[in-house]
């Protein structure tokens, strides 16, 4: 079965996003490699930051646990940032959707980071 081992991420602020990526989504930094500055999302996947103009429009979606989800909502909410409960209610601040996935319908959040790429973190756990 194939997954999915990381990510190129265009970034206009690469300490923004750095700061985002670790501090709001709680992923961790994990050096750099050439022109990447990596951010381990889980032991199989990084993400490699590259700076470069982006106009964002990106999508990428975070499965999480039920506690880690909880406490990204909860650093989202604290930090002031926008969210919706579907792609298209950035700003919405109306709580958490039900959308599907690639194992289901689950609960999810949506937002967008400081690059205006837009995420999801949702979790399928109870």
């Amino acid at each position: 079965m194939a997954t999915i081992d990381h990510i190129i991420v265009p970034v206009n602020d690469l300490q923004a996003s750095v700061t985002f990526y670790t501090q709001i989504l709680g992923f961790a930094p994990a050096g750099k490699d050439g022109p990447f500055t990596l951010i381990q999302v889980s032991p199989g996947f990084l993400l490699l930051l590259h700076t470069q103009r982006t106009d964002g429009f990106q999508h990428y979606a975070f499965a999480m646990s039920r506690t880690e989800f909880d406490a990204v909502f909860t650093r989202i909410k604290a930090a002031g940032m926008a969210y919706g409960p579907s792609f298209d209610s950035v700003g919405s601040n109306s709580g958490v959707g039900q959308e599907r996935g690639a194992r289901g319908v689950a609960p999810t959040i949506y937002f967008n980071d400081p690059n205006n790429h837009l995420l999801e973190i949702r979790t399928y756990e109870d």
